[in-house]
């Protein structure tokens, strides 16, 4: 929660809040299967029947829920969860819930993403895992309404708001004030922020976020992207986490960082191995590059996603595993002195557009494929792979990430491993609506095909 409950019980000290901090509106947050927020705004007065019964609301209107004949859903808040929301804009004081989705019969719902998270961490937590992560989350700021139209309906290009490149430190910058107030509200909210910066694009920002607990932060991805959009919308300005919203510059990458824990000891972490890399991690760091093909599709999720993927813009392409190596899928930082905790793995593919609920749980079930199958880790790779001739790569048997969300899906939909992970009602929906998105895109004919084409042929 973002204030210190003590030893209170978390639905005493949610009720006790709301009427100290004189909250007029609770927001009951809960994420659509492609990663949409969505709320249920009610007053405290419907709050503790809120927090013993739920809300009930027809989950056949949210996509990937459930069907018009099963529609009736709960929203049950999930008390741990509980922030205000000090950075709403009329200053009404109004705080959040996260909530999990379950049948009327308080079963947990196949289509809940939250639900799908939970599912992968109860399978680590019978291996003796407890599964951590840490994102750097990149996004863009872009002058005015970022969708304004031409004569033709189409959409302008987005405009940036600065020139800037890695760590620029300018005077009058909308963008880095905005980061700046992003920071300081999402402290406010009890979200602990590591390091933040401007990026290597043109008006291209990160925050950084402090390792916690796999479903926390999945929480807390949803939370900053939400943040981020309505501070920049109070300036006039667009703050967008799309993939890839410029050419010729690289595009936004969520690069996660990773560890699972056995108790309270970094179960990553081997003083005697020369990355200090224990087995439990070479196996783990092994079963998300043999599957990385498959959940590809989980964590890079649209068509834009795959603009970002490409070679000369710092993003992965090649399946494989190095120390420093930023060409690499999965990079393993090193490990500070006497810091045995920091010992974690950097899956660098997905993008802040994803579902973190699905993404986390797509990486996580690959890893522990690795750990309980016994994946051998094949060696580090030194060289940078973009360097390289396609009959090299193929020599040193370095596949390729898929080349288009059609690839993409074509993995997922072949994959046991991800059917299970995701549960067969998720699954079955996310194929579907993503196979619908590519041939809808494949139908589309570009700006660049007419610009191309249409005069010369």
């Amino acid at each position: 929660m973002g204030h210190d409950a003590g030893m209170e019980h978390p639905k005493d000290y949610v009720l006790r809040t709301v009427e100290e901090r004189h909250v007029r509106f609770v927001q009951l947050w809960f994420t659509d299967v492609l990663g949409a927020p969505k709320s249920i705004q009610i007053t405290p007065a419907e709050l503790e029947v809120a927090l013993d019964e739920g809300i009930t609301f027809d989950g056949s209107s949210i996509d990937g829920f459930s069907r018009v004949q099963e529609s009736d859903v709960l929203a049950r808040p999930d008390v741990r969860t509980f922030q205000l929301l000090p950075y709403l804009a009329d200053g009404t004081p109004t705080a959040r819930v996260v909530c999990d989705i379950v049948d009327l019969g308080g079963t947990p719902l196949d289509g809940d993403p939250r639900q799908v998270l939970r599912r992968a961490l109860d399978r680590a937590r019978d291996l003796g895992f407890s599964f951590f992560a840490a994102p750097e989350m990149e996004y863009f700021y872009f002058a005015g309404s970022g969708r304004p139209g031409d004569a033709g309906g189409g959409v302008a290009p987005p405009v940036p708001l600065d020139h800037g490149s890695y760590f620029d430190l300018t005077t009058n910058d909308l963008g880095s004030e905005l980061r700046r107030q992003t920071v300081l509200a999402l402290e406010e909210m009890g979200i602990p922020v590591g390091s933040n910066q401007h990026e290597d694009a043109p008006s291209q920002h990160e925050v950084d976020l402090r390792y916690t607990d796999a479903l926390t932060m999945a929480d807390t991805i949803m939370t900053v992207r939400m943040v981020v959009k309505e501070l920049a919308a109070r300036r006039g300005v667009v703050a967008s986490f799309m993939p890839k919203p410029l050419v010729g510059v690289q595009g936004s990458g969520m690069h996660l960082h990773l560890s699972l824990f056995r108790g309270g000891t970094n179960a990553f972490y081997d003083e005697e191995d020369d990355y200090h890399l224990s087995g439990v991690a070479r196996r783990f760091i092994a079963g998300v590059l043999r599957h990385a093909r498959e959940l590809t599709a989980v964590t890079n999720q649209w068509v834009n996603s795959y603009k970002r993927l490409i070679v000369g813009y710092e993003a992965p392409v090649y399946i494989s595993w190095a120390r420093n190596n930023r060409s690499a899928l999965v990079r393993v930082p090193p490990t500070k002195a006497g810091r045995r905790d920091s010992t974690r793995v950097e899956y660098r593919a997905p993008d802040p557009a994803c579902n973190p609920y699905l993404a986390l749980a797509a990486v996580l079930s690959a890893g522990l494929a690795g750990v309980e199958r016994g994946y051998d880790l094949p060696a580090p790779l030194a060289t940078n792979l973009y360097e390289l001739t396609a009959d090299e790569r193929r020599a040193l048997g370095i596949e390729a990430l898929p080349g288009s969300l059609g690839d993409a899906v074509a993995s997922l939909e072949r994959s046991e491993l991800m059917a299970g992970a995701l549960g067969e009602h998720v699954f079955e929906w996310f194929v579907r609506n993503k196979r619908a998105e590519w041939n809808d895109y494949k139908a589309e004919v570009t700006p660049f095909e007419l610009h191309r084409y249409l005069p010369t042929l």
